[in-house]
């Protein structure tokens, strides 16, 4: 392949590079592996362009002449012939003889290999040469031999030989790369440049990344065959590669060099998606042929067969494999494989091989693969079976309801473009025009336009209620999603009309569970919470109640998100942790996102902030992966949350960037990366600018931007607004928090209150310092390690502003650890400035007490904290009692503490 800029293959380039930069004074070898379209090719051309001052010897291995002896070492040789007088002369005899085709004997061979370093040698003698041979696999086996010996043996010659290879060919001896796949940013990189500079959307991105496999030509091919509308996205991309593209090409000729029996069994192979080692077994000895047959393509690298699966490394080859056989070849094939599977295991797997060789209508077939789908782990199996059967129904009203539910099953199984495209096969049809409308207006909401995704899903609810209640209340809850995504909450209550309608006294618990959601989070934004409460609650506890078939991701999801509404956020985690390992046992990948969004949120309120993180980070990418451009926002909107309450400026605002363009001016993910500035500004004492950002996230008036956002980001409002003596801008805010706070069982919360009110108290009064010590009372001791530790500090500064720095140095010195134990640096730094201020000489913090202390004296820390007296840890320890005084006294001035407790405290 030949691309300008060598995306991902820094390290390579340098090797070229080192290995050119030695020849003036000795040689090298160097050995390229990797799969066609790993960019071989262009790193040898690389070394061309950057080689200077050198004769250069280039050659390439052809499949064509691989049953020619030395026809390689032929075309490579040729140029510099005239020097092989300067060889003795058996050498000389012997590689002219090979070279014209008389071939060389078993015991010559030495020799020749000797002649070949000998002659390369003596053309190197006036200027260095560098010799490379591409594909060197390819050819005939003679040659490779000869030119390994040869590259194991220019240490003292200045002779350069650059060898690419594709499969994993036996060379030792010599330094070897593996080219390995592009990560993300490279293959972005890469399509930024064929699409002239323009990087495409991050969902187009990752789409084409996971097609091509990290294969740089596989990308080119793929933006090749872009139309304009998938390369904007509107789209359906491709899933792999096409197989008229130049690495489709490059693999068929390598397919077309493959024995009959061998390309048998690889269709075979590639028929049969399970990969499932006895099935290929059982069909190629039906086929009068056996598995071994498959050795060929096994050495060529197209295919793995291992003791559990057979697999492709590169998806393009099977696709290549498929297309290369003609249609009666692929339908006698498909036979085959169904009659070699049998049982209940088999039976989607049967199905779908009859499926293909059908020619026509087969309602009986189609039911057969219907009833096979139902249920089943793998849901773009289930997908790929259900539309088969669409297209062998011979009853429009049926087809379409296949291809609504072969729609379903594609979207939980992650492939939002599938969906799509199979929603938009439909006819119009009102049978299934319900279910059609709620996954369409899931889609929307998930990577669409949450505003039209509300208008899509209150109207599937309408066309739902009269048939399927349950149905109807899944699409009311996506519909709050949408309107609280937008940050259009005052349109909830409207959400909460028509579920009022929906609900019956006997409902069954999933539905009342639904039910009992949405009524309470409609009265939460209400600000009703005595009314919420009860829902709410209700809620929970049928989510912790919910078995068999009404257990499932989405009822878990609405009870975890009810459980944080109402202040329960241990229950919440359990619940949304319960539904993320649902999820994943199940195949429901769409579902994941959510799940994730909630259990980052409870970890959030529980104080696990690192725990957060990592549940945002894998949600941002099980997003990106399924297609969900909105709750990939969601989650690096928290991302930038999480970095900003830690200080990390550089990466909140990368997260914030991340973002990028979104849907609606009072979208969730814009009122995140919002409050994340406001945590940025008031970290760099900015609090007027951070108060004015978070009062415009919300009117809780008119229930208009995002009110959910706003409550959990009041805490830093009013410690900014109380910074600047605004306290009409957080008055209004606090309000709406006391009222939810008040009617919780919370501790965390009506801590968060109280320290909120002491931060609106008269600076130095006795109602600032009360409310302080209350918030400080109030937290729990076993959570929430980050704001206890946040409300000692906002108590030392305020004692120490009114005069008392003996004090404040209790509370700020305990502010100072915790912060330093977090590894929450700029927090830390700000304790240590209040100590300072208050008369105590300090050092700066550091990240980790690990790292402050050395080995032995990290050691001598943990014996103190085990309750050792100082005698004791001399014995132990082989010191003196002296020694371990010394120490000791270090080790206090290091961490800045005073006692024996506070450094069992500050030891993880």
């Amino acid at each position: 392949m030949q691309l300008t800029v060598l995306r991902g293959r820094t390290d390579e380039c340098a090797a070229i590079r080192r290995l050119l930069a030695d020849l003036p004074t000795g040689g090298g070898a160097l050995l390229l592996q990797g799969e066609p379209g790993s960019g071989r090719s262009a790193l040898v051309d690389y070394a061309h362009r950057h080689v200077e001052g050198c004769t250069v010897l280039a050659g390439t291995g052809l499949s064509e002449e691989a049953g020619l002896p030395y026809a390689g070492l032929q075309r490579l040789l040729d140029p510099v012939l005239d020097r092989a007088g300067a060889l003795p002369e058996q050498q000389r005899r012997v590689l002219l003889r090979a070279l014209a085709g008389a071939g060389c004997p078993a015991h010559r061979r030495l020799a020749l290999c000797l002649a070949v370093l000998g002659l390369l040698t003596a053309a190197a003698r006036d200027r260095p040469l560098l010799c490379t041979m591409d594909d060197v696999d390819r050819g005939d086996q003679p040659t490779a031999d000869a030119l390994a010996f040869v590259a194991r043996r220019l240490r003292r010659s200045r002779v350069a030989v650059l060898l690419t290879t594709a499969t994993d060919v036996p060379l030792g001896g010599i330094s070897r790369h593996r080219l390995r796949p592009l990560d993300d940013r490279d293959s972005t990189a890469l399509l930024a440049d064929r699409l002239a500079g323009r990087p495409p959307a991050p969902p187009v991105a990752a789409a084409l990344g996971a097609a091509a496999g990290g294969n740089p030509q596989a990308l080119v091919d793929l933006v090749e065959a872009l139309t304009p509308g998938q390369r904007r996205g509107e789209e359906p991309l491709p899933e792999t590669p096409p197989p008229d593209g130049r690495l489709g090409r490059a693999y068929r000729a390598r397919l077309d060099r493959l024995p009959a029996d061998t390309r048998h069994v690889l269709l075979l192979a590639a028929l049969d998606e399970d990969g499932e080692p006895a099935t290929l077994v059982r069909a190629a000895r039906v086929a009068g042929t056996a598995v071994e047959a498959l050795t060929p393509a096994e050495l060529a690298g197209l295919v793995r067969v291992e003791p559990r699966r057979v697999t492709f490394p590169q998806p393009l080859v099977r696709t290549v494999v498929r297309a290369a056989a003609p249609l009666a070849a692929r339908r006698a094939a498909h036979l085959l494989l169904a009659d070699v599977l049998d049982g209940a295991g088999h039976r989607l797997r049967r199905a779908g091989h009859l499926a293909a060789a059908a020619q026509g209508p087969d309602p009986a077939l189609a039911a057969e693969l219907e009833q096979a789908a139902a249920g089943h782990e793998d849901g773009a199996a289930a997908s790929a079976a259900l539309q088969r059967a669409a297209e062998l129904s011979d009853d429009p009203a049926r087809a379409a309801a296949r291809l609504v539910a072969a729609a379903r099953y594609a979207w939980s199984a992650g492939r939002a473009h599938r969906a799509r495209l199979l929603l938009g096969s439909l006819p119009a049809d009102a049978t299934v025009a319900g279910r059609a409308g709620l996954l369409r207006g899931e889609l929307e909401l998930r990577a669409g336009r949450p505003r039209s995704a509300l208008t899509t899903l209150l109207a599937a609810a309408e066309a739902l209620a009269g048939t399927d209640r349950a149905l109807a209340l899944g699409a009311l809850v996506r519909a709050g999603e949408a309107v609280c995504f937008a940050g259009d909450q005052y349109r909830y209550a409207d959400v909460g009309r028509r579920a009022e309608l929906l609900r019956r006294s006997d409902d069954p618990p999933a539905t009342e569970l639904l039910s009992a959601y949405v009524a309470g989070t409609a009265a939460t934004l209400r600000g009703e919470h005595e009314q919420a409460g009860p829902a709410l609650r209700r809620a929970v506890v049928l989510g912790g109640q919910l078995t068999g078939s009404a257990l499932t991701p989405t009822t878990l999801s609405c009870a975890a998100a009810a459980g944080l509404l109402v202040a329960v956020d241990g229950a919440a985690h359990r619940l949304a942790e319960r539904a993320v390992e649902l999820a994943r046992e199940r195949g429901e990948l769409s579902a994941l996102p959510r799940a994730l969004e909630l259990r980052a949120a409870a970890e959030y309120w529980l104080g696990r902030h690192d725990a957060a993180t990592e549940s945002s980070r894998e949600g941002l990418r099980t997003a990106r992966d399924t297609g969900q451009d909105n709750w990939a926002g969601v989650h690096l909107g928290m991302l930038a949350v999480l970095a900003a309450v830690r200080a990390d400026r550089d990466t909140s605002l990368r997260r914030i960037r991340e973002i990028g363009e979104d849907p609606g001016a009072h979208s969730r993910p814009r009122a995140l990366a919002q409050w994340a500035l406001a945590v940025l500004d008031l970290v760099d004492n900015r609090p007027a600018a951070a108060a004015a950002r978070l009062a415009a996230l919300a009117c809780p008036g008119t229930g208009r931007g995002q009110v959910l956002v706003l409550v959990m980001a009041t805490p830093y409002l009013v410690e900014a607004a109380a910074a600047v003596a605004d306290r009409p801008a957080a008055g209004a805010a606090l309000a709406v928090f006391d009222r939810w706070a008040s009617s919780t069982t919370s501790p965390s919360r009506r801590a968060l209150s109280a320290r909120c009110h002491g931060l609106l108290a008269p600076r130095g009064s006795a109602e600032a310092e009360r409310e302080l010590r209350t918030a400080l009372r109030l937290h729990p001791t076993d959570a929430g390690t980050f704001e206890r530790a946040r409300t000692e500090l906002l108590l030392g500064r305020e004692l120490r502003r009114s005069r008392r720095p003996r004090a404040a140095r209790e509370h700020l010195h305990t502010a100072r650890e915790a912060f330093t134990l977090l590894g929450a640096a700029s927090w830390a730094e700000q304790a240590t400035t209040e100590l300072r201020a208050a008369g105590e000489s300090v050092g700066p913090p550091e990240e980790s007490v690990a790292r402050l202390l050395t080995g032995q004296q990290l050691r001598i820390a943990q014996l103190v904290a085990e309750g050792a007296t100082n005698r004791e840890i001399a014995a132990r320890m082989f010191l003196s009692t002296r020694t371990v005084d010394h120490h000791l006294r270090n080790i206090f001035h290091r961490l800045g503490i005073r006692s024996r407790t506070e450094l069992a405290r500050a030891l993880p």
